[in-house]
């Protein structure tokens, strides 16, 4: 039997995993980030369908989420298919029917999600002197933070 500690190990380890796989394109990024983050991570634990595992790391099948979403209640459902579409697994949303249904917590985490797949959070700007010369280029803050940032 696994301790509370260990367990929680294995969990950061698995999301640590999760993150490094999807790294480097920002829709997989924010769609795996998104599974990590919302309705406490069970939908990034190892044994969903869609979690696979790699030669190195677990990974996501975005494709595999839409014919997996059977028990899941209206949000949940709502929820996995804008993952999956974010994840380009193919299922289309019409985001006029999954908004409304996704619960406060859920919509920050999505709205973050948004920002970083739009890559926000690489954007940089120019500063500029009181007449408008240009002086520099500087990096711009997110346009949303991902909430809970101690999540690991």
């Amino acid at each position: 039997m696994t301790s509370n500690s260990e367990a929680q190990a294995l969990t950061n380890e698995h999301h640590c995993g999760l993150r490094s796989w999807a790294k480097g394109i920002y829709t997989i990024e924010a769609a795996t980030e998104l599974l990590i983050r919302a309705h406490e991570g069970r939908f990034a634990r190892s044994g969903q369908p869609w979690i696979g595992m790699g030669s190195r790391w677990p990974y996501v099948d975005f494709e595999v989420i839409e014919d997996n979403l059977e028990g899941l209640s209206g949000g949940e459902r709502r929820f996995m298919l804008l993952v999956a579409s974010l994840g380009d697994g193919g299922a289309l949303v019409d985001l006029g029917d999954i908004i409304p249904g996704l619960d406060r917590d859920v919509l920050a985490l999505v709205l973050a999600a948004i920002a970083h797949a739009g890559g926000s959070h690489e954007h940089s700007g120019f500063e500029f002197t009181e007449d408008g010369t240009p002086t520099s280029i500087v990096r711009l803050a997110r346009l949303y933070d991902w909430p809970n940032a101690n999540i690991i």
